[in-house]
Parts: structure tokens; sequence; C-alpha cells
């Protein structure tokens, strides 16, 4: 692609983006900034709540021809009183204990200025992952560190492990263009996907494979 085409399309995705972001009630109202050089997006400026930024994230993901998103969006909290840390923990290990799929007895959260401090272990690498989705939906939150363990009920067999989350990729993509392996405790998905929504079900299937620990992604997003 020639440099003018490559501005072109960076102009398309801008504007692009900025329409989602725009036409998202998540998002709603914003005071976000969106540049594009060579596919890349970065989103500066602010919102009022940890959940609006990360809806400000996917909206971008969204978007035809994105290949990367650097999140440079502040959270600030609205100038009246808001959740003060206790509340917020308070709703957060509520939150925690109605998620029927979370075992939210052997898990810690503290709360600091807003931050959540997610501690414990679970048997899954999605338990770890539902356990942060529903913190960060929590009015008040303005991030979550996630410190959970992943730590499997039984050995792990790496080779049948390999040849599950294959065969599952295979199922949810319909593609070969995703390899997968294993570095120490770590799954790593390599290769090339058409699109973000193809990358999150990659990243789905491999964390709800048992035995995971940690998922790595380094797939790119191309046409």
């Amino acid at each position: 692609m020639s440099t003018a085409a490559a501005a072109r399309e960076d102009q398309r995705i801008q504007q692009d983006v900025l329409a989602e972001l725009a036409w998202d009630a998540e998002v709603q109202p914003n005071e976000i900034g969106v540049s594009v050089e060579q596919g890349v997006v970065n989103l500066t400026g602010w919102v009022d709540s940890s959940a609006r930024r990360w809806a400000a994230t996917r909206c971008a993901q969204r978007v035809r021809g994105v290949r990367a998103v650097a999140d440079d969006i502040e959270v600030r909290l609205p100038g009246s009183p808001g959740a003060t840390d206790a509340e917020i923990a308070i709703a957060a290990s509520r939150a925690l204990e109605w998620d029927s799929f979370v075992p939210a007895e052997r898990l810690d959260v503290t709360v600091a200025n807003g931050w959540v401090m997610l501690r414990g272990e679970v048997e899954f690498g999605w338990q770890r992952r539902s356990a942060e989705r529903e913190l960060r939906r929590l009015r008040g939150v303005r991030g979550v560190t996630n410190l959970i363990e992943v730590r499997p009920p039984a050995p792990t067999d790496t080779d049948q492990m390999l040849r599950d989350v294959r065969r599952a990729l295979g199922r949810a993509l319909g593609t070969r263009q995703v390899s997968v392996a294993v570095d120490g405790d770590t799954l790593v998905l390599s290769g090339v996907v058409r699109s973000w929504w193809e990358r999150d079900q990659a990243e789905r299937v491999a964390w709800s494979a048992p035995g995971v620990r940690e998922v790595e992604t380094q797939l790119l997003v191309g046409e």
C-alpha cells in the first residue's frame, strides 16, 4: 500500500472509530480523542468510569482495519461524592458471590482510591477472566489489577491440551491460521486472524481449556 493510500485508510479508520464511539450508548458521553497510524489506534482523553474505558477500547477493536489499540484513556470520577473504597469493596464482593461460576470464597478483594486488586486462586483460566469482568462494570471503579492464580485441580497433559485447543479453535473459527504452542505454564497463540472478534474468540477458547494457567496472545489482525 502506498503512503498516500495508507494515510487515507488511517483517516477512514479514525472517522469510523469516532462514529462507533458516538454510536455506542455504553461510552456516551465521552471526551475521547482518536489518532491512527498504520492501522494502530491510539485512544486519549478521559471517561467517568472504568466500564466506559473498557467499552471505548472494544468500540475501536470492532472497526474494520484496526490492527491494534493503544489505550491511554484516563478515568476521572465525577466531582460529586461517589462510591467510597469501602462501598466498592462491598459491591465487588457481592458481585463475585452472585456469579455462580466464580469461587468467591477463594478470592480476596482490596480497594484503594477506586482501584480494585484481586487475589486468590481458581481452577480455570476463564474463572479468572470472569471475576475481572464482573468488577470492571462496577460504579466508582478506576481499574482492576488481577493477581488471581490459576491452579488446575489435576496435573496437565500438555499434548492433550494442545490437541483440545486446536480442535476447539477449528470449531469456533474454521481456520488453521492460528498456531498454538506451550511455553512453560503459558499457552501461546500466534498467527493471523481476520478480525478482533476472531481474536477474542481465540482467546476465549484458550482460556477455557483445562490446565491453562496463562495465555499469551501474539495474534495479528489482518484482512
